[in-house]
């Protein structure tokens, strides 16, 4: 079952066609867990593609996969069998010395924790992704402005993450997340740990990201207010697509109505305002 329909002309979080590039292909994936009598198949033969400045969402009930899908997709895990492949490259068939190339590269991750080093200043934390490929300082301190001044945190690189609110933390996590321009920006649960005036400070952040940075996002999320956000809503049930909703020309109160009902249907909880 589908809801929704992709249109060809540009929508929130889904480009024109003409400028239509994938970014992400996951082809019949799947994925166990367990040996002998005691296997679980948490992933069961799924297959999507995510475009060029895509804001896509994936949610489902505890169980349903969501959560191994993102592993499988960032290199955390291995699938059972199946391709991924990020543009074009099939991340699968990776060694690992590449796979961390691969990930320090072309994917950026923002996690619930924030994952920040106490130990750093924020805008060494920023940097750092920088720094472990060796790119000289002065390009360094120029993609760390345009970052920081972008997501608002421009203001708070010389103190450490302590001394920031949960929200802040979280927006320097974006600025780390997408200073290496990366190909893809992964977010698990970003929300989890935010209360509800932060968690929209930092959804308005991934739609700067996302419409004025040109950042592609796949987020793993319980949460309906940040499913409202995307352009597409992906809904898993027992380790497959169960569900499609985009976006198009409704507004994020009317996506959000429609992303309810969806759960609903699937027989799971979901977040509300």
């Amino acid at each position: 079952m589908v809801i929704g329909i992709r249109k060809k002309g540009g929508c929130r979080g889904f480009p024109a066609a003409h400028e239509m590039k994938t970014i992400l292909e996951v082809k019949n994936v799947t994925k166990y867990y367990g040996g002998g009598s005691v296997v679980t198949k948490a992933l069961d033969g799924i297959s999507l593609t995510v475009e060029k400045g895509e804001f896509v969402a994936i949610m489902g009930a505890s169980g349903s996969g969501k959560s191994t899908l993102l592993n499988v997709i960032s290199t955390i895990d291995r699938v059972s069998s199946g391709e991924i492949l990020v543009e074009g490259k099939n991340v699968c068939n990776m060694k690992e010395d590449d796979l961390s190339a691969f990930r320090r590269d072309k994917l950026g991750f923002v996690f619930q924790e924030y994952n920040l080093l106490d130990t750093l200043t924020i805008g060494e934390n920023i940097s750092l992704p920088l720094n472990l490929k060796r790119v000289p300082e002065d390009e360094t301190r120029k993609a760390l402005k345009r970052v920081s001044e972008a997501l608002g945190v421009a203001d708070q690189l010389n103190k450490f993450p302590a001394e920031l609110s949960g929200g802040q933390r979280q927006r320097a996590a974006c600025a780390r997340a997408i200073i290496t321009s990366p190909a893809l920006v992964l977010a698990d649960e970003p929300t989890g740990a935010l209360d509800s005036k932060n968690s929209k400070i930092l959804m308005k952040t991934f739609e700067l990201m996302n419409e004025s940075l040109g950042s592609t996002i796949l987020a793993v999320t319980h949460d309906a207010v940040v499913g409202s956000y995307a352009g597409r809503v992906l809904f898993l049930k027992d380790g497959k697509i169960w569900n499609e909703l985009v976006r198009g020309d409704r507004d994020r109160r009317e996506m959000y109505a429609e992303i309810l009902s969806v759960t609903a249907a699937l027989g799971g909880d979901a977040d509300v305002f």
